[in-house]
């Protein structure tokens, strides 16, 4: 059985719903292919979960505190099993959700793995799909006049490690654990290790975190990655950087992972979670029967999206880049965009917001202080610490601060940097002035309300010229 479309997303994740939402938005008959859950990693494996875990340790933190606040609470107790029940209910209500939105956008859905097909007499070119468990005891076949591959990626294993998820976990059996391990070791000081270690430190687990690079977070500003250093040793995290492990040393059973490092080091704990950032999903999906070329283990597109084969586009995870949800909704949206005809902006990384969901969190967007320098140009600083923000301190989070890199020559703002309360919330707005390519001064105009902790940003607009009023 055979079946015409205009577009066809192989994968239901972020982007590949996305862009078929698109798609259907601009008129063209749409269907996904989705293996496993319309979803995708972020909804079932990584950014939804996680973060409804980073949420109950965010309460739990802030029960345990509440007596600064004038409230007493007794015999406060963490249930793990009902934080999983709501996990849970979580993920099933946004998925429910999305299967809402392809049938609002009659986007046909198919559940099986997706193969594309090379030049057949059902089509000149590559680009037909085959679906493989169906539920069909015939062969189903997709006919796309366009493909947007949308396949994401899982995590990546160091060698000499076996991931059996009762002593090695990646986050996908991290997210499954029924109980709290009482230490674990975390291999892996990115977003993903650090959330994982503030949040299991939050729920009281003994947490040593493990990075090879000279820093935690070395994607971030280096300032940032100090304050974040500190506030985790703070919560009784030990950090350990500029160090890796020595696969042959590691020793499983009796409850207890053991292993060691290159430099001499031995560590023990019951749990070690590798976060050693993500391998693209490319293979058996039928990219050797076309033209597709792949480089560095992804898929190689042009500004636009389009693989080696003009008709066949790839986005998300699974073209390396930047992995994250939002940046493949948009890739989706170029694509599905440039399908329809539509001019388009290709994507600029420098204006993409990051976040981690750590405690404190961080955001950022465009360049580090060490990136604007490297690049040549002369900066100047502003930078204003929560502790000087009145919300912060009615909160009770005045850990973190603002920093803003500029161009000293044209006054142009070159990246925000935030650690502090709610700062991925709080990130838009830098976003905007990058978007809009404003000066300091411009979001120092911006009249920041008052006591909010948006005013750090304003102060530290002003501080980029020594202009700042509370410090």
């Amino acid at each position: 059985m055979a079946k015409e479309y205009d577009v066809v997303v192989l994968g239901g994740g972020t982007g590949g719903y996305v862009a078929a939402i698109r798609a259907a938005k601009n008129g063209l008959k749409t269907a996904i292919v989705e293996k496993s859950k319309l979803g995708g990693t972020c909804l079932h494996k990584g950014c939804i979960p996680t973060k409804a875990l980073l949420r109950s340790a965010e309460v739990y933190r802030l029960v345990r505190k509440s007596a600064d606040f004038g409230v007493d609470v007794r015999d406060a107790a963490l249930n793990f099993a009902k934080i999983r029940e709501r996990k849970n209910a979580v993920v099933a209500q946004l998925h429910r959700g999305v299967q809402s939105l392809m049938k609002k956008g009659k986007i046909d859905v198919y559940e099986g793995t997706g193969r594309i097909l090379g030049p057949s007499i059902f089509s000149p070119v590559a680009g037909t799909v085959s679906i493989e468990g169906a539920g069909t005891d015939n062969e189903m076949l997709l006919l796309p006049k366009n493909l947007i591959i949308a396949t994401g990626s899982r995590p990546r294993v160091l060698p000499g490690f076996a991931v059996d998820g009762e002593y090695v976990m990646t986050s996908d059996e991290a997210l499954e654990v029924e109980e709290l391990p009482a230490s674990i070791l975390i291999a892996g000081g990115g977003a993903i290790g650090v959330e994982w270690a503030s949040m299991l430190a939050d729920f009281g687990v003994k947490v040593t975190i493990i990075e090879a690079s000279p820093r935690l977070l070395p994607g971030e500003d280096s300032d940032i990655s100090k304050e974040i250093t500190r506030l985790l040793k703070k919560k009784g995290v030990a950090v350990f950087t500029g160090t890796a492990f020595n696969a042959s040393s590691l020793q499983t059973g009796d409850g207890k992972v053991r292993i060691g490092t290159e430099d001499g080091k031995t560590f023990e704990a019951d749990k070690l979670l590798l976060s050693v950032g993500r391998l693209a999903n490319t293979e058996n999906i039928g990219l050797e029967n076309t033209d597709i070329e792949i480089e560095n283990g992804v898929i190689k597109v042009n500004e636009v999206y389009q693989t080696k084969e003009s008709h066949i586009y790839a986005i998300g995870d699974c073209i390396g880049g930047l992995q994250l949800a939002h940046v493949a909704a948009r890739e989706g949206i170029i694509a599905a965009d440039r399908i329809a005809g539509k001019s388009v902006d290709p994507l600029d990384d420098t204006m993409v917001p990051k976040c981690v969901y750590s405690n404190p969190e961080i955001a950022s967007v465009g360049l580090t202080e060490e990136k604007a320098k490297e690049k040549g140009y002369d900066v100047k600083i502003g930078r204003f610490s929560f502790q000087a923000v009145g919300k912060a301190l009615v909160y009770g989070e005045t850990d973190g601060f603002v920093k803003i890199v500029a161009d000293a020559k044209t006054d142009d703002l070159l990246g925000v940097h935030i650690i502090g309360p709610h700062a991925t919330d709080m990130i838009s707005e830098a976003g905007l002035a990058r978007v809009l390519d404003a000066a300091p001064w411009e979001v120092a105009m911006n009249i920041h309300p008052h006591p909010t902790l948006s005013e750090a940003i304003g102060e530290a607009a002003l501080a980029v010229d020594g202009l700042e009023i509370h410090a």
